[in-house]
């Protein structure tokens, strides 16, 4: 009897999943534990963010550190609204990479507000990560009962398995130390140890080593946003009637910011009949 030949296919290999180093930037996904990719993030030119050139220049030292594997602090971005905090960290994180091999890029992940309880199973995956990720959390603040900042205290540096060296946390805040000024004051006035229980809700912020403040813009320095989106994306418009409409749009809206000079932009281009890419 001839013995049978061997006619069992070859298994086909398993597709390879796709590694994290693909991507640039990621969205945190507690309930489903992963990471997802985003494509792309979408920022502004750094050079286009007027108005916040210390913050501008501290923040990206700090960050540049970390990118080279150096020792860097954490940073809360703090003040007005629609000064550019968010922006500066996506546009930095954009600025950083720029030239570098996909290897080394440093990784953007931002991690939502209401996720904050779960940054230390986040810590936990990335930590034994070869690359090195920085965290994002915008609007970061919290309110009364709300016992989710201490899972953030202990992340950042109080638990005994510490921060990984990988890993740093950006927050911005309206709030300088997250909390509103009612609850401190209310701890002050309720708590047996009132210095004791407002050091508690403030020491949170002491976990940042960098506290960046962003102030209202004079008018000056708001013109001065509303030239740079004109010049850069060639708007047609005479400049004294550019200036004309662009402080009629901020008294309508009884606010001079970034975020306030940047719908200004799109409200003229869209009259002007301009694309803005």
């Amino acid at each position: 009897m001839k013995k049978r030949g061997k006619t069992a296919a070859k298994a086909k290999p398993r597709p390879k999943r796709a590694s994290r180093a693909k991507a640039s930037a990621y969205v945190w996904e507690p309930g489903t534990g992963k990471l997802h990719a985003v494509g792309e993030v979408v920022h502004v030119p750094l050079a286009l963010l007027k108005g916040v050139d210390q913050a501008r220049d501290t923040l990206m030292e700090n960050t540049r550190r970390f990118a080279d594997g150096l020792p860097a602090n954490n940073a809360l971005l703090w003040g007005a609204r629609g000064m550019g905090k968010s922006s500066l960290v996506k546009a930095l994180h954009g600025e950083i990479n720029r030239g570098r091999k996909p290897a080394d890029r440093l990784a953007l992940v931002e991690i939502h507000r209401e996720d904050i309880a779960t940054l230390p199973v986040l810590l936990r995956r990335l930590r034994s990560d070869t690359r090195r990720y920085l965290l994002f959390c915008d609007d970061l603040s919290f309110d009364k009962d709300d016992t989710s900042y201490k899972s953030l205290k202990a992340a950042l540096e109080g638990g005994i398995e510490g921060r990984p060296q990988n890993v740093l946390f950006y927050a911005t805040s309206n709030r300088r130390h997250l909390m509103p000024r009612d609850m401190m004051e209310n701890e002050r006035s309720t708590a047996i140890n009132p210095s004791e229980a407002v050091e508690e809700k403030i020491s949170l912020s002491d976990r940042f080593g960098l506290w960046l403040g962003f102030h209202n813009c004079t008018q000056d320095e708001y013109l001065a946003m509303v030239d740079g989106y004109a010049d850069h994306f060639g708007l047609k418009l005479a400049r004294d009637a550019l200036h004309a409409k662009a402080l009629a749009w901020a008294a309508q809206r009884g606010a001079r910011s970034g975020r306030v000079a940047w719908q200004f932009i799109q409200d003229v281009a869209g009259e002007l009949g301009q694309r803005l890419d």
